[in-house]
């Protein structure tokens, strides 16, 4: 017996019963021999840990632009955040742990920089409309690997793709992830916040400080023993009613003072003009476009799809830097 099978043996004799086992896996789109040591989910965490888009996430806007200071969330940081709670989750329900961290790693990679600002700059423009979760799913699929992408199982890009609020993953883990997803941002966007000078834990009403409890361990504490306690041995990931309750008033608080604030969001316009720019320009210009891109048009893809594959994968700075190059005047440079 391989390394691999006694860990798929151990699944089946530890997880619960409405976890998702490796060895029941729906496969891959394209047939491969199995690793001797890892088991399917294990190896896919590998896989996206390892590709390209997961390292530019270190230079992509979590909510603050281009922010002064090393300590602030980038779309890496809150995707390892994101891991970290649904790993916990997972380990108390006895859920796969290893299918958790795959679409946790893998939720954001087809992110745009700037954040949801550049999400919906490409949304606007573009004819083929953008959503970065289906992105993330265009890059695990296509766009990786010089366009055979990674080749990953039903299950991972099952959960990647129904990561938003409004999706519903098919499994227990993706469920746990959707979830994880919210929990961390709102929490680690407190703390940029305040961080930022943008809010003071006191500006956070009573009635949530009450129940979630005060500053970001408390809260995370909260949310995590409640989603664990409420879940427990159940075909659902649910939080109860008063928590679930004061997580989505905290997050519309969130968007009237964090998220549509013009100090946090003072750059968002000029960020916005800039995506919208770099797609007009290379819609008439395809011709810049790398190999890989122009090689998509060719195979059948649209010109407007190609032209958001590339800039999706750009992070804040190299946007920048070609905003730069096609659009301020030598001179003008420093």
């Amino acid at each position: 017996m391989t390394i691999r099978e006694q860990l798929e043996q151990r699944e089946t004799e530890y997880l619960s019963e409405y976890a998702t086992r490796s060895r029941d896996s729906r496969g891959r789109k394209r047939e491969e021999p199995q690793c001797d040591i890892r088991p399917v989910f294990q190896r896919d965490r590998d896989r996206i840990l390892h590709c390209k888009a997961f390292r530019r996430m270190k230079q992509k806007t979590q909510v603050f632009l281009l922010p002064k200071g090393d300590h602030y969330r980038t779309r890496l940081t809150h995707t390892l955040e994101v891991s970290q709670n649904a790993r916990t989750i997972a380990k108390a329900l006895r859920l796969n742990e290893d299918l958790v961290e795959a679409i946790s790693l893998g939720h954001d990679l087809g992110h745009t920089p700037f954040g949801h600002a550049g999400e919906r700059a490409l949304n606007q423009v573009a004819s083929c409309g953008f959503r970065h979760n289906e992105q993330s799913v265009r890059v695990v699929e296509v766009l990786e690997k010089q366009g055979r992408g990674l080749n990953l199982t039903w299950e991972v890009v099952d959960g990647i793709r129904n990561h938003p609020s409004s999706c519903s993953p098919s499994t227990l883990e993706g469920q746990i992830v959707r979830l994880s997803d919210k929990i961390a941002y709102i929490n680690h966007d407190i703390d940029d916040a305040i961080r930022g000078g943008i809010l003071t834990e006191e500006d956070i009403p009573k009635r949530f400080r009450d129940i979630l409890g005060t500053g970001i361990r408390a809260r995370l504490n909260t949310l995590i023993h409640d989603v664990i306690t409420h879940s427990m041995d159940r075909p659902e990931i649910c939080m109860s009613p008063e928590v679930e309750e004061a997580l989505m008033d905290l997050r519309k608080f969130m968007f009237a003072s964090v998220y549509q604030n013009p100090v946090a969001k003072g750059e968002e316009t000029k960020a916005i003009h800039m995506i919208q720019n770099l797609y007009e320009y290379y819609m008439e210009h395809l011709e810049l476009l790398p190999d890989q891109y122009r090689k998509l048009i060719e195979e059948g893809a649209g010109e407007d799809r190609a032209v958001c594959d590339y800039i999706s994968g750009m992070t804040d700075n190299y946007a920048v830097k070609k905003f730069e190059e096609y659009f301020v005047p030598q001179a003008w440079k420093n």
